[in-house]
């Protein structure tokens, strides 16, 4: 059985660390379109677009189930594909919804009312296109009441974190973080709503303070996958084998997921 996993670019990688220590006996397959990363600046229609055919290709590869380790697809196109693209023998699933279901202390499948949860004041970090999407409120509203969301849409960190320029990464950090705390001067907790920025999560949680919890993906979208295969182990692929697939110049990505994650990465040509 293998697992899919999609980014845009690198960010999806935290995913799959995370991911290939929760699960080591899972091979995954991972797709990064690096030829049209970065996503967050992107059209809806061309985010779903763009996610479809990353979709199908790992669907090629023997990956029944696919995770979007993008929170920009997640936010832009996965409500769309799971309405009107995906078919029954096929899962797609998202990485918001562990980190609601964290936030407000749930269940995955607990279905139950919305109510009222502990943390009332929210900062949001994420990417132009997730932040405008309005996503993650939708998610949070079908569990919790009373909570109050501030979205910070972090212009160029994507970018400087793939060109791997860590300086201007954290001084963006820093800017995003004080523009936030502008509109919302005592956040409770914050979410790094794109994979890419658990590599910046000791920045965000400087700038934002030791009181604000901050909630990062990885291990939470790992922990509900493990759940998810346990209920679900129809959905576990046909595919054996683990690979990286990328859409840009292989040689290129490798050099830069190997920095990315400090261990030896080989990007095949999708």
């Amino acid at each position: 059985m293998a697992v899919g996993v999609f980014d845009s670019g690198l960010g999806g990688l935290t995913v799959l660390d995370a991911l290939t220590k929760r699960l080591p006996d899972v091979p995954f397959v991972y797709f990064g379109d690096n030829a049209h990363a970065p996503y967050g600046v992107r059209t809806a229609d061309d985010i779903f677009a763009l996610t479809c055919a990353a979709t199908e290709r790992l669907w090629a590869e023997g990956c029944d189930l696919v995770i979007l380790a993008c929170n920009t697809a997640s936010a832009a196109a996965l409500k769309r594909m799971q309405e009107t693209w995906v078919p029954p023998e096929k899962r797609v699933l998202g990485v918001f919804v562990p980190l609601i279901e964290a936030l407000t202390e749930r269940q995955w499948g607990d279905n139950t009312p919305p109510r009222e949860v502990a943390v009332k004041h929210v900062a949001l970090f994420a990417t132009p296109a997730t932040v405008a999407s309005r996503a993650f409120q939708r998610e949070l509203a079908f569990r919790a009441i009373g909570v109050d969301v501030e979205a910070q849409p972090c212009g160029g960190v994507v970018d400087a974190i793939e060109q791997g320029d860590e300086i201007l990464a954290e001084a963006l950090v820093r800017s995003h973080v004080e523009a936030l705390k502008r509109r919302m001067p005592n956040p409770e907790a914050a979410i790094l709503g794109c994979t890419h920025y658990p590599l910046m999560e000791k920045t965000f949680q400087e700038a934002l303070g030791a009181g604000v919890k901050v909630y990062s993906q990885a291990n939470l979208v790992a922990e509900s996958l493990a759940d998810y295969l346990t209920r679900r182990p129809e959905f576990a692929g046909a595919g054996t084998k683990s690979k990286f697939l990328t859409t840009g110049d292989p040689a290129s990505v490798s050099n830069k997921a190997t920095q990315f994650l400090r261990r030896k990465i080989t990007f095949e040509a999708a």
